[in-house]
């Protein structure tokens, strides 16, 4: 890193709370699949924000409304009616196939939206006793970082240090049928799980896994709730990674594209008989469905289904995924993932080898320790593939 750079970077070690640990490059502007540097060197974005991006960086369809809606009115609280949020309601329950929508910021706040909406349902629909509702989840999961959702993780680095953890959760095996079959009670009120496991490396449970969980739910009166807010929106090459199977989940949680990287918007969809239960003064939001963000969000969804992003991540994933195949190097363990959710496994850490890319114009991020996630914005095309993979390979014979 130059000066200017180093001088950024000791501002956020001297300032910042070090939570994270970036690669060492001071961005400043983005546009489409690209990002620049403060010194003005392009980088192929190949994280798109954790799948923020899907529409690309400052996609100007999703700019123009969100300028114009400033302008206008950006926040109300829901004190008051605005004239957006009725019809983005509508739209997210009509490309959902649910009844209700309720609208948060960030995807944590849309979990732990969907966590209260299972227990009330368990509690007033199910006749679960007070305080017995129970909630199963996955090892291996991610879905967010407050200290009710990190109690139930099973990474150290997420829940160490942060007890106690909140009771009313049960872990089991990702992808087994059976654990779930023997963890439902009568007391379970819902099923939380990702379709893919994105952080923890691009997980992908068994074929059928999935439509298996949600009869076993359906049969137990019990909620499933998948959370899409990484796989969702086109990420993997479907408009939500549940329709590879077929089914509609009770609850579906939606987050990071649903703005295309302009501001924190999320969504819980679901019945009527679940989210109808919320009662003036039982959840809310001072920020959450703000005028600002329904008409970004509209923007965000117009964009995806008139630019058919996720066909395109389908068509583009299959070629990304054959070429990352075909690369040899001692240290490949796998290659694995849908549509634009890929990931490269290797035999030791990852992340020299992201250290490697970063030098080479390529942004990607190691994730548990020996995986590279690869998820380029939607919009990339094959001739950049092209190019990625040509950068990764010249990574490699360094690695």
């Amino acid at each position: 890193m130059n000066a200017e750079a180093e001088k950024y970077r000791a501002l956020d070690l001297k300032y910042g709370a070090q939570n994270y640990a970036p690669l060492p490059v001071v961005l400043r502007r983005g546009k489409g699949v690209f990002v620049w540097d403060i010194d003005g060197r392009r980088y192929f974005d190949m994280l798109s924000a954790y799948s923020a991006m899907n529409q690309g960086h400052n996609h100007p369809k999703i700019a123009a409304a969100a300028k114009a809606q400033m302008g206008k009115l950006t926040l109300t609280s829901r004190a008051f009616y605005n004239d957006l949020l009725g019809p983005f309601l509508m739209r997210l329950c009509e490309l959902t196939g649910q009844d209700k929508a309720i609208l948060m910021n960030s995807g944590a706040e849309a979990v732990e939206t969907a966590i209260k909406a299972m227990r009330l349902w368990g509690y007033r629909k199910k006749s679960i006793p007070a305080g017995q509702a129970e909630i199963i989840v996955c090892e291996g999961n991610f879905h967010g970082r407050t200290t009710t959702i990190v109690g139930f993780s099973s990474d150290p680095d997420s829940y160490e240090d942060f007890a106690p953890a909140t009771p009313g959760f049960k872990k089991i095996p990702y992808g087994s049928q059976e654990a779930l079959e023997t963890a439902i009670t009568p007391n379970t009120c819902g099923f939380l799980v990702e379709p893919i496991q994105g952080e923890a490396g691009v997980v992908i449970p068994p074929t059928g896994y999935l439509k298996k969980a949600r009869e076993l739910c359906a049969k137990n009166n019990v909620l499933f709730c998948a959370d899409e807010i990484q796989t969702g929106l086109g990420r993997c090459g479907k408009m939500f990674c549940l329709d590879y199977e077929g089914i509609r989940p009770d609850l579906i949680i939606l987050g990071k594209a649903l703005s295309g990287g302009f501001y924190p918007i999320s969504a819980v969809c679901s019945r009527q008989d679940v989210l109808g239960l919320f009662r003036p003064g039982t959840h809310g939001s001072t920020f959450g469905a703000n005028p600002l963000a329904c008409a970004i969000g509209q923007a965000a969804l117009d964009v995806i289904i008139k630019e058919k992003l996720p066909a395109k991540a389908a068509q583009i994933g299959e070629y990304f995924k054959t070429g990352l195949a075909r690369l040899k190097h001692q240290k490949i363990k796998e290659v694995r993932g849908k549509g634009l959710l890929l990931a490269l496994e290797f035999s030791s850490k990852a992340r020299p080898f992201c250290e490697i890319l970063l030098k080479n114009g390529v942004l990607a991020k190691d994730t548990h320790h020996s995986t590279v996630r690869f998820a380029p914005p939607l919009i990339i095309t094959s001739r950049q593939i092209d190019q990625v993979l040509d950068l990764i390979e010249q990574a490699l014979a360094e690695f």
